[in-house]
């Protein structure tokens, strides 16, 4: 697996100032890796989310504040790295942390996909 990280930026308009960071992320992966992912369906495994929720609430005030935070969360999924996905940045360092996290969650899952190609096997691991 390879991860491809793409950093771009745009302007918000021709008279506006803002600028918006872009990140592209996407994982390179062998017909191996894929296969695993289908078979143990993982697509749906969320690799990073910006924040979580603790509680949830109760009611419609509780459905309010989960629909509300899932438009604004960020989160990265399997599926999201096996398609690519492109995540917009309010500021570099925002970008930067993201990147981070991205690359973190990308070597853990790296680690899943070694686990899952070798079940029904045996590793030796020499201790010196």
């Amino acid at each position: 697996m390879k991860l491809i990280l793409r950093r771009d930026q745009k302007s918000s308009g021709m008279l506006s100032k803002t600028i918006t960071f872009l990140l592209d992320v996407r994982a390179d992966l062998s017909e191996e890796e894929r296969a695993n992912i289908k078979k143990y369906k993982l697509s749906d495994t969320i690799l990073y989310e910006r924040t979580t929720v603790i509680h949830p609430g109760s009611g419609l005030l509780g459905v309010a504040s989960r629909l509300a935070h899932k438009a604004t969360n960020l989160s990265i999924s399997v599926g999201d790295l096996e398609n690519g996905k492109r995540i917009d940045c309010k500021d570099i360092v925002e970008m930067i942390a993201i990147e981070e996290q991205v690359r973190e969650a990308a070597q853990t899952f790296k680690n899943v996909l070694e686990a899952a190609a070798h079940f029904g096997g045996e590793e030796v691991i020499e201790i010196s």
